[in-house]
């Protein structure tokens, strides 16, 4: 049997199925304010939205594009706030509108609305509240208390009048998460500080309290441990007992330690409180006394986000998954599991009391049954009353009570019992009848009254009859209220109340004479009457003639009931009424005119006479009347001008009805009457049909009548929807006639579909008082220039000044260029460009000025920009070019001022000043700008100086080239003075690399022999010496080497490399001996002669390192790595240790390798040194300087060495080096390869690696250490992308026993999830099938049941299979399971409660089978369960088909009550089978759907006479009297006979029987049969068949009450004669009198007097004949009972 569970869980919908990233289903991107929506921020691709979701229709999500910080909704509407920044705006999404917005001082950290109007804002400092309504700001309601600093503020909850406020914040503290809570008074003004992580407020009545209180809640989890606390804050309300305090623990699980409370909600219909934590466990409690009520885990993800589930009192949230959930109290189970499962029947009993719940019906019989034993009867009746669903409110209850002696000094049980159930509520039907049969007893009528105005009674047709004996009128207040409509009836007429008869009467099928009744109706009132009336035609076939009708109010002159009755009648508007309608309009009109208008108003007759009714409407002043139904235009005209006497919104419909041509000159005849009075509805007029009118013309007729107001308000009303220009030109033009300045500003700066220059020469004519419109328009379409000359010439400075200050600064350069156009004061541009502190280029301004060339005006203005630090490029440029022009110090400033742009400043100078323009140029390296003025100007030996220290290759390249006309000239001064005024030999050894790029060998070779050799003052210049070697080099080679031994002071070692590169292999070697520069000497001999002998020699003969390094590496480059080191070593030089090291490992020298890098690291301890020395001492298996070395001091990368040995399967070193650097998962992975499953075991744990755990894992595994691969499995299996690799490890190797084990151990885990208890529930499907069955039990929720049911059916475990469709709901599938394999899956308990459930309806009839065949007698016991649900006419067949009906006789008579036909036939059979007589008369009598006359024909033919006496019974309920009274005869059923004799009516049937009877000679049968068929018997027949059989004794007693019959009808015939007379004597003498006496009740003397159509009795509405004892119902003219 399923588990009772207290709770109802429900998944509502999954976030990321509507396409929400789960990267944003989080804290900081998702928020819930309530129930209703659910709201996030995403960024989809670039841009940013918010995700809206309606839980109502989650569906379809709204997204919108929006860019916030955070995003809440209203918990109620369609508003969200907004928070970017500081920013908070609120925005109504259904009205498309901004509500409030406001920016804040401080950072908002926290948000949350608090009601549907108003928001929660957190700072670092304080809390505000922010209300909706009108204007308000945010208002500071409390500083944040000191113990929230550094918290992050989770939640903020408020009670229901925010009278108590509360803050909540978490921190890290001592490795774990810390709540901090603020708890406000607002009345107190005052702070707590209180420890906790949830919490909550509510407003709850305690029980035996008469208000409510606000009780506090809040749970902690601190190192103590968890605990819950509900309190009572604020006083007590009056009356209210003190809530004692309640402080009880909150129990988290061994495996969630660091667990803590996240939310808290509160279900006060149920008084429970849910408490929900960062592991996703729910607790419930109970909220008076702190019981824990349940406690599960229901997400195995955080719910960071929760709200109130209002609709089921419990509690949604979201988990970081996406779910959904909701949690409440399932109220079907809750009592019961309190009851039952928590032992707790006074908790079961409270909660069901308190929320009117299901489950406690034992318990409160129980408890009510000891107390009324004890004799306490208050508070019995207080357990009967409170007992839920009325369990306890029966007729039993009440006979114990009346049956109870009353004790001493107390009201009776009974009265107490009553007094409990007026004070809770309402009685119910037979509560009521009981309690007010004693009162009406005691004539306490207004008792009665108070109780029904209270509606304490359910009122019923008892209770209403028990009244009407005392009053009628309250009876008839009950009979309404229990919708008795016969009752009604009856009470309405002795009541007088006739208005109300013919609702009832309709219902009741009376057809009285209503003419006669409404004219008695009449008399009693004319609005009765009217009533009345009305009643008699309001159906689609009047029961009266209306005309008729008619003539009877105007019999009595009554105009206004005629009116009103017509009205009624005529709503339809059937052509043939038109008279009618004619005659009704006439006469209002004639007599009241207000009515006829209301009448035509409402456009109800259409069939009348218009043109008459037209001039009696214009008659009666009614002019709007008279327009609807006038024709003629000039009747129209004639009463149209007069709109003071019109409505004027139906004037203006009424122009909808009007041509277009109509329409226009009746608008012309309306101004010309008079403009002033009709201009505003002229106005409406044209705004509403301008489409159909045309706006051109309305625009005409305005300005025909010169009427700009009009114009203004008509263009008004349609500019903001009309794309024509000249709309918006003519109402710009209308405004400003009108003054309307501000609108013309608006829609000159809003509308885009004026002609601007139109508008711009409109508005400079209007000479308006205000030109901020003209400004307006000229700045968005670009009229500045124009703007400023005509506000110059028209003496309107100011407004340049507001339009460059206010409007738009961006526009100061065209603004001063227009005034520098018309000749304006240098002062005021310069007064206004100071003024100006906006954002506008200064590039403009001054290209506007020095267009005009008054470049020196913004002098003032540049310099001071450029003493406030500015370092705008443009101002510096601007006050360059002022300089240049002034020549004050230009090169000085062009050398100094680091601002201005070389470029710009140098070609504002090409043509004023060459040499300026050289040095803004030579400045900024303007080369090509600076070449070509050079060129243009010859100023080549500026270049040629700029061009030597430019020391720019492609530069020389540029101007050397050979199409240079000004080569020539450019080498000359580079020649004679560039080169020799530069002390910087690499000027000169770039010139000269450029020389002989440019292939110039020969003149420069020419002239510095012609300066070196001749002993000139520059024969030792050592750039000249350079120079002329260099030449050579490139020119002569066969005289280089005589210049180097016959110069000196040359630079050797560059000449060398220049000699290198020319291949002067020897030369450069004699440069480099000449000067000791023996590195580069051997470096020759290595690299380019190729001489390593020769190059040894050299070393041996000059003893240098670097030449020994030189060698070396010459050494390494031949491979000859023994020698390389050596050479290295005599160096002593360790820089090349990277190339050694590879050498050596490519050539396994490790041992050289070693003596190498000790050396390198004694010179410097480089990382790679040590690195590689260790990774070589570990090459040459020295372990133990190994170990000496990575605990001394170092820079290795041991790390890095420990991995290339453990690759390189040097274990050892390599867990020593692991072991070292702590690398916790490389060492465990070493020591699996060395065995040490243990240790290896060990540091896995200390590495905590995922990837680690398997290694480690799988080589215990190999090595058969199960134990410890158990172990590493645990930290395995909580991942489930890594569950199915383990699994198939374990598997391929045949260890099932093992991993099972393994599996079982983590079930216990706190990360346990769905693959762990799936997986192992498939392998016990496949390897221990016998524990599969307990497995699911325990964890079916847990599992993935669809890959479990495929396990299950492929390992054959039907009863297994079984379970996990129940489970699944796949209960089609369960049933076949079972069916098809029987013998393991079967259970009957089982069967029976999931066929219950299945949707396919042919498995019902596959189980009948199934049982038929497998279990027989169980049989019956599954038809009870399928009763409501089988067709009882197929199920009959297929037991008929197979002969098992008999089987299944318990069946029948269950579903018998259903009076199937194929079930009566079927059970009749059996009956007749078994010979049960009395039960097949039974059936017959409950039950007649069947064939009667078949089971009679079968039943005539049967041995046993009972069986032939229902055959003849059966033939008189079918009416076959003949068959019947014969069979009887035949099996001498004499009594039967008789009475179906009698029954049939019939007199043929009983004298026949009469006379067999006397030939039978059946004496005392013929006496009997007299009286039998008394009514049927002729007496002459009777005394004829006694005579001649001689049996007048035995007819005597017969002919005695025939006598007596005929004396009774002879004395009432005397009797009516004398009555009849007395009638006509009377009748006689009233006549002669002439008089007619007067009656009190006029209507009922009309009824009775009435001779005109006599009314036939009607039969009485069934069920409610009831007369009350002792009461006659009223004489009427027809009647009300039958």
């Amino acid at each position: 049997m399923a588990q009772i569970l207290p709770i109802r869980f429900q998944e509502h919908l999954q976030l990321q199925t509507l396409g929400v990233n789960p990267a944003n289903i989080g804290f900081s991107c998702l928020t819930m304010e309530s129930d209703r929506f659910i709201c996030i921020r995403e960024k989809v691709g670039e841009q940013n939205q918010v995700v809206i979701i309606d839980l109502s229709d989650p569906s379809n999500p709204i997204r919108r594009p929006i860019t916030a910080d955070s995003a809440i909704m209203n918990p109620a509407s369609k508003v969200i706030a907004l928070k970017a920044a500081r920013t908070l705006q609120i925005f109504n999404m259904e009205m498309k509108s901004k509500v409030k917005a406001h920016t804040m001082t401080d950072e908002v950290m926290f948000w949350k609305w608090i009601s549907i109007n108003t928001i929660a804002l957190v700072t670092d400092t304080a809390v505000y509240h922010w209300s909706m309504e009108g204007d308000s700001q945010p208002i500071k309601i409390f500083d944040r208390h000191a113990s929230l600093a550094g918290c992050q503020i989770i939640n903020y909850r408020t009670d229901e009048p925010q009278k108590w406020l509360l803050l909540i914040g978490i921190s890290a503290q001592q490795n774990r998460v810390v709540g901090a809570m603020q708890l406000y008074s607002v009345d107190r003004k005052v702070s707590q500080p209180i420890e906790g992580h949830a919490a909550a407020f509510v407003q709850y009545k305690l029980e035996g309290n008469p208000n409510l209180s606000t009780l506090f809640c809040f749970a902690v989890r601190s190192q103590a441990g968890g605990k819950l606390h509900i309190i009572e804050v604020g006083q007590p309300a009056p009356g209210n007992q003190p809530f004692a305090k309640k402080a009880v623990d909150v129990f988290f699980p061994p495996e969630a330690q660091t667990d803590f409370p996240v939310a808290m909600q509160i279900g006060a219909k149920h008084g429970v409180i849910y408490l929900i934590t960062k592991y996703g466990y729910v607790h419930m409690y109970d909220l008076e006394s702190g019981v824990c009520i349940y406690m599960n885990r229901i997400s195995a993800e955080t719910i960071f986000v929760t709200a109130a589930h209002e609709s089921t009192s419990g509690i949604i949230g979201v988990n970081k998954k996406g779910q959904v959930l909701s949690v409440c109290v399932e109220e079907e189970n809750i009592v019961n599991y309190t009851t039952n499962v928590l032992q707790n029947p006074e908790l079961g009993l409270r909660m069901a009391v308190r929320s009117d719940l299901p489950g406690a019906e034992e318990l409160f019989t129980r408890k009510f049954n000891t107390l009324f034993t004890q004799g306490n009867y208050a508070e019995a009746a207080k357990v009967a009353v409170s007992a839920p669903k009325g369990v306890l409110r029966t007729s039993e209850t009440i006979r114990r009570f009346q049956s109870a002696p009353a004790q001493g000094g107390q009201a009776s049980p009974l009265l107490q019992y009553f007094g409990v159930l007026l004070d809770r509520g309402q009685l119910n039907r037979l509560e009521s009848v009981e309690l007010c049969r004693p009162v009406l007893q005691q004539g306490r009528m207004q008792l009665l009254e108070k109780w029904l105005k209270g509606e304490k009674l359910e009122c019923s047709e008892e209770l209403g009859d028990l009244v009407k004996a005392a009053d009628p009128t309250l009876a008839l207040s009950v009979y309404l209220r229990a919708n008795i409509p016969a009752k009604v009836i009856q009470c309405f007429a002795e009541t007088g109340q006739y208005q109300k008869i013919v609702l009832y009467a309709k219902k009741m099928g009376y057809s009285p004479d209503w003419i006669m009744l409404l004219r008695s109706v009449m008399r009693s009132g004319p609005d009765q009457g009217l009533q009345f009336a009305q009643m008699l035609v309001q159906d689609e076939e009047p029961l009266a003639n209306i005309n008729q009708v008619v003539d009877v109010f105007m019999e009595g002159n009554l105009v206004q009931q005629c009116t009103s009755f017509l009205l009624d009648v005529l709503k339809n508007n059937k052509p043939e009424e038109g008279h009618l309608q004619t005659r009704l309009l006439e006469m209002n009109l004639i007599h009241a005119p207000q009515v006829a208008d209301a009448i035509l108003g409402n456009q109800m007759f259409t069939h009348y006479d218009r043109a008459h009714i037209a001039q009696l409407c214009e008659k009666a002043g009614l002019l709007q009347r008279a327009l609807e139904h006038f024709t003629d235009l000039y009747d129209i005209k004639r009463a149209i001008v007069h709109t003071h006497l019109l409505n004027a919104e139906w004037l203006v419909n009424f122009f909808g009805s009007l041509s277009v041509g109509d329409s226009m000159e009746c608008l012309r005849a309306m101004l010309a009457a008079n403009l002033r009075q009709n201009l505003q509805l002229t106005v409406q007029v044209a705004s509403k049909y301008h489409e159909q009118l045309g706006t051109a013309t309305l625009v005409e007729l305005f300005e025909s009548f010169k009427s700009y107001e009009g114009l203004f308000y008509f263009l008004g009303s349609i500019v903001n929807f009309s794309q024509e220009s000249e709309v918006h030109f003519k109402y710009i033009q209308a405004a400003c006639k009108t003054g309307q300045i501000k609108e013309v500003e608006r829609i000159c700066r809003e509308s885009s579909c004026y002609d601007p220059e139109c508008v711009k020469n409109f508005l400079k004519e209007a000479k308006l008082t205000d030109q901020l419109p003209l400004i307006i328009v000229c700045d968005r379409f670009d009229f500045v220039h124009d703007l400023v000359l005509y506000l110059y010439r028209n003496s309107l400075q100011k407004y340049i000044e507001i339009y460059v200050q206010k409007v738009n600064p961006s526009r100061l350069p065209v603004v001063v260029g227009g005034l520098l156009d018309v000749d304006c004061s240098e002062d005021v541009i310069k007064s206004l460009i100071i003024a100006v502190r906006g954002d506008f280029s200064t590039d403009l301004l001054v290209e506007e000025v020095e267009k005009r060339n008054r470049l020196k005006l913004l002098s003032p203005w540049l310099e001071a920009r450029a003493q406030e630090g500015s370092e705008e490029a443009a101002t510096h440029n601007a006050l360059a070019k002022i300089y240049i022009d002034s020549n004050n110090s230009p090169e000085r400033f062009l050398r100094e001022n680091p601002y201005y742009d070389s470029a710009t400043v140098g070609r504002y100078c090409e043509k004023r000043d060459p040499h300026l323009a050289f040095v803004a140029y030579e400045r900024g390296q303007c080369d090509m700008e600076l070449i070509k003025v050079c060129n243009e100007n010859s100023l080549f030996k500026s270049e040629a100086r700029y061009l030597v220290r430019r020391k720019d290759p492609d530069l020389w390249a540029v101007v050397l080239e050979e199409n240079n006309p000004y080569r020539r000239a450019l080498i000359d001064q580079v020649v004679q003075t560039a080169l020799s005024e530069t002390q910087d030999p690499e000027e000169v050894s770039v010139t000269v690399k450029a020389f002989m790029t440019a292939d110039l060998p020969t003149e420069l070779i020419e002239l510095l022999e012609k300066i070196v050799l001749e002993n000139s003052i520059f024969s030792e210049h050592r750039n000249l010496q350079n120079l002329l070697i260099l030449t050579a080099i490139k020119a002569d080679r066969t005289r280089v080497m005589e210049y180097i031994n016959r110069l000196d002071n040359y630079d050797a070692p560059d000449i060398a490399n220049i000699a290198i590169s020319n291949e002067l292999y020897e030369e450069a070697f004699s440069i480099f001996k000449k000067f000791d520069v023996n590195a580069s000497a051997i470096q020759v001999l290595i690299e380019h002669i190729g001489n390593l002998d020769r190059a040894y020699e050299f070393a041996e003969r000059c003893g240098e390192g670097p030449v020994w390094s030189q060698l070396a590496r010459a050494q390494l480059q031949k491979n000859l790595v023994k020698e390389a080191i050596d050479s290295y070593i005599r160096a002593d030089e360790p820089s090349a240790y990277m190339e050694v090291v590879d050498a050596a490992s490519r050539n396994d020298n490790w041992e050289d390798l070693v003596k190498f890098l000790q050396m390198a690291r004694k010179k410097a301890r480089e990382s790679y040194v040590e690195t590689e020395l260790l990774f070589a001492l570990a090459k040459t298996n020295r372990l133990s300087e190994l170990e000496e070395f990575v605990n001394g001091p170092n820079n290795a990368h041991i790390q890095q060495v420990g991995d290339r040995c453990y690759e390189e399967g040097m274990f050892e070193a390599a867990r020593l080096l692991f072991n070292n650097v702590s690398n916790f998962a490389r060492l465990a992975s070493t020591l699996v390869h060395l065995g040490e499953y243990q240790a290896a075991v060990d540091s896995a744990r200390k590495a905590n690696s995922t990837r680690t755990w398997k290694e480690v894992c799988f080589a215990c595994v190999d090595g058969e250490e199960f134990r410890l691969a158990q172990i590493c499995g645990l930290h395995i299996v909580i991942h489930a992308d890594e569950l199915e690799e383990l699994i198939s490890y374990y598997q391929e190797r045949g260890y099932f026993e093992e991993l099972i084990m393994l599996l079982e151990a983590a079930l216990g885990l706190e990360r346990a999830h769905m693959g762990m208890f799936t997986e192992l529930a498939i392998l016990y499907s496949k390897y221990k099938p016998q524990k599969m069955r307990e497995h699911l039990e325990l964890f079916w929720s847990r599992v993935n049941i669809p890959k479990v049911l495929r396990a299950a059916e492929q390992a054959h475990l039907w009863a297994e299979l079984v379970f996990l469709y129940d489970k699944y709901e796949e209960y089609d599938n369960a049933i076949i399971t079972m069916i098809t394999h029987p013998t393991d899956a079967w259970r009957d308990a089982s069967f029976k409660e999931i066929i219950s459930k299945v949707a396919n309806v042919e498995l019902y009839y596959k189980s009948l089978q199934f049982y038929l065949e497998y279990k027989p007698m169980l049989l019956n016991d599954l038809l009870t369960v399928l009763a409501p649900r089988l067709d009882h006419t197929r199920a009959v067949n297929f037991f008929t088909k197979v002969n098992q009906l008999r089987l299944v006789k318990p069946y029948l008579r269950s579903v018998q009550s259903h009076n199937n036909r194929a079930v009566n036939e079927a059970l009749n059979s059996l009956l007749t089978e078994e010979e049960d007589f009395q039960g097949l008369r039974a059936s017959i009598d409950a039950y007649d759907n069947f064939d009667s006359i078949s089971l009679a024909q079968k039943l005539e033919q049967h041995e046993l006479i009972e069986f032939r006496r229902i055959a003849a019974y059966l033939y008189k309920i079918n009416q076959r009297w003949a068959q019947s009274i014969q069979l009887c005869k035949k099996d001498n059923l004499y009594k039967d006979a008789m009475q179906y004799a009698a029954e049939s009516k019939e007199s043929e049937h009983a004298e026949a029987l009469l006379r067999w009877f006397l030939e039978e000679g059946r004496r005392e049968c013929f006496a009997a049969c007299l009286f039998s068929s008394y009514d049927l018997l002729a007496p002459d027949l009777v005394l004829e068949l006694a005579w001649r059989h001689g049996l007048i004794d035995f007819a005597m007693p017969y002919f005695t009450q025939v006598m007596r019959e005929y004396l009774t009808k002879v004395d009432e015939l005397a009797g009516q004669v004398k009555v009849d007379k007395l009638e006509e004597a009377e009748s006689k003498r009233s006549t002669e009198e002439g008089s007619e006496p007067t009656s009190i009740v006029y209507g009922q003397q009309l009824m009775l007097t009435t001779g005109q159509t006599p009314v036939a009795p009607q039969a009485g509405y069934p069920g409610y004949g009831y007369t009350a004892p002792g009461y006659a119902p009223p004489a009427y003219g027809f009647n009300l009972q039958p």
